[in-house]
């Protein structure tokens, strides 16, 4: 089995074994049906009835389908090793699943298989996909449910202090952790382990990662702040919902930066 690693889902996987094997299949991909007017960003699978993978296409500009490739693939290695082997000693590149390893599957008339994915799953290799994707957890009926008991969701373990509101701090409709402190105001928006919003800044609809500071009198609105950046007091960074503004992490961020956006009240 071989994962992507810029991708959200919940997945069983032994289900997906199971139809590799009872397929006998030689390679099986997990496909997940996407909006017709978005198929033109995925990796396009075009089956039969039976769910054999007739036809791959790569980012297609016309797709015949709307079944996307989720990045999940079942190899049997014996065969995936002699493709891996013959192309080496042959001078081609099999490097890339989608331009180079589906299709000489294919082109080999291989057993190939799609495994039909109807649970959550979300796409983050693009800044607004993953901005997207962490707001979505501020909505009560997302799919993704943190506090599933059934389906925990482990993650690092930090044993750091509680989160700290100071009496001037306003905070609406956002997620925070431990280790926070906020002496500004905050609005929809996801603030991660050990991070300062100091005094009169504000954070809204931003995504703030792990040891970030935002410095007092600061704006953020519609970004993403990288892990262990600073936002210098009185600067201000504010995106749209179709261009999130990023600083990087580590960095030191010291300008006004507006991307045609405005800062909403909490």
């Amino acid at each position: 089995m071989i994962l992507s690693g810029d991708h959200i889902y919940k997945m069983d996987y032994t289900k997906m074994l199971e139809a590799h094997k009872a397929n006998h299949a030689d390679l099986t991909v997990s496909v997940m049906p996407v909006p017709m007017d978005e198929a033109s960003r995925f990796g396009i699978m075009n089956t039969d009835n039976d769910h054999k993978i007739l036809e791959f296409e790569e980012k297609p500009a016309q797709p015949k389908s709307n079944l996307a490739s989720m990045g999940i693939y079942v190899f049997n290695w014996r065969k995936l090793r002699e493709y891996l082997v013959a192309g080496f000693e042959g001078g081609n590149d099999m490097v890339d699943f989608g331009k180079n390893v589906i299709p000489a599957y294919l082109a080999n008339n291989e057993n190939v298989y799609a495994y039909a994915f109807k649970d959550y799953w979300r796409d983050v290799g693009t800044i607004q996909s993953l901005w997207q994707a962490n707001m979505e957890l501020l909505d009560k009926h997302n799919e993704l449910q943190l506090a599933d008991r059934h389906w925990r969701i482990y993650s690092h373990t930090t044993n750091q202090n509680p989160m700290y509101v100071a009496q001037e701090a306003q905070i609406h409709d956002s997620l925070m952790v431990d280790a926070v402190y906020v002496g500004g105001r905050v609005s929809h928006s996801l603030i991660s382990t050990g991070v300062t919003v100091e005094e009169h800044a504000i954070v809204d609809h931003s995504v703030v990662m792990p040891g970030a500071k935002v410095g007092a009198g600061a704006a953020v609105s519609y970004a993403i702040v990288g892990e262990d950046a600073e936002i210098a007091p009185g600067a201000v960074i504010v995106g749209t919902p179709d261009d999130i503004a990023v600083v990087g992490c580590g960095e030191y961020y010291n300008q006004t930066t507006v991307n045609e956006g405005v800062l909403t009240n909490a």
